[in-house]
C-alpha cells in the first residue's frame, strides 16, 4: 500500500471557502491593507466581484504552496508583491 494512502486529500470546495474566509478576515481587519487595496483596485478596474475573489484566493494559495514547497515561513513581502501585481498571477511570471 502506498505511504500516502492514509492521507485525506482536502475537499476543493472546502479549501476555496477557507481561502475566501481568510481573505475576508484580512479585508475586515485591514491586515495586510494591500488585500483590501487589491480588492478595491480590481473592482475599480471593472472586474466583477465574482472574478476578484478567485484572483485573491489564487495569490493566497500560491503563497501557501510556496511555504510547503520551500519549507519556509509566510512571506508578507512576497504576498504583498503578488497582491500588487494582480490581475497578473504569480504563475504568470
Amino acid at each position: 500500500m502506498p505511504p500516502f494512502s492514509s492521507m485525506a486529500f482536502p475537499d476543493p470546495d472546502h479549501f476555496r471557502a477557507a481561502l475566501r474566509e481568510a481573505i475576508q478576515n484580512q479585508i475586515t481587519a485591514n491586515d495586510p491593507p494591500e488585500t483590501k487595496e487589491a480588492f478595491g483596485r480590481l473592482i475599480a478596474a471593472g472586474f466583477p466581484e465574482e472574478d476578484v475573489w478567485p484572483l485573491l484566493s489564487a495569490v493566497l494559495a500560491f503563497e501557501l504552496a510556496a511555504i510547503v514547497k520551500e519549507v519556509r515561513p509566510f512571506s508578507l513581502d512576497a504576498y504583498v508583491k503578488a497582491l500588487n501585481a494582480l490581475p497578473d498571477l504569480p504563475l504568470d511570471e
